[in-house]
């Protein structure tokens, strides 16, 4: 029997809202969680009892991202920034910024198959189900965007991270 909705989102919300940061930034991070939510929950009583529920939920957050990067595309950008408040769960503190412009960085492919391996744990399969290519690419996606972090913030990702 499936469990209820309720605890998918309290075993799984946190993890899909360090992706949806990852991917986006903190400001465009809570309205994609809540809209990938809202699409699981109606598709929820559909989905297969065997499935892999955090997966599934990575690969909507996955769609909700690019949902939000095309809209931000039509928008007109901001001239003055706000500097980031500290916070938790993801959002940069004044001692991850340099970190979190390191990732900003990286193209978008390698920062999302970053985001899904080392902050979902996702399995590369996964990785790969959700970007649209090969396993060999969502690995390689992955190892470049860690080459590119480890040259850009150095010290901040070990050669000993999960792989």
């Amino acid at each position: 029997m499936k469990q209820p909705f309720e605890s998918v989102v309290a075993q799984h919300g946190a993890t899909v809202l360090r992706v949806c940061r990852v991917v986006l930034g903190p400001h465009d991070a809570d309205d994609a969680w809540s809209e990938t939510f809202l699409s699981a929950m109606r598709a929820y009583p559909d989905l297969p009892e065997t499935a892999n529920v955090e997966a599934w939920l990575v690969t909507i957050a996955h769609r909700k991202a690019i949902d939000v990067l095309r809209a931000a595309k039509r928008n007109p950008l901001p001239v003055d920034e706000v500097p980031e408040a500290p916070a938790g769960q993801g959002v940069p503190d004044a001692e991850a910024a340099g970190l979190w412009a390191a990732v900003k960085e990286l193209p978008s492919k390698q920062r999302q198959a970053v985001a899904y391996r080392y902050v979902a744990g996702l399995a590369y399969a996964e990785i790969a189900e959700i970007l649209g290519g090969t396993v060999e690419a969502a690995r390689r996606a992955s190892a470049d965007g860690l080459k590119n972090l480890r040259k850009h913030y150095p010290g901040a990702i070990t050669k000993g991270a999960s792989s």
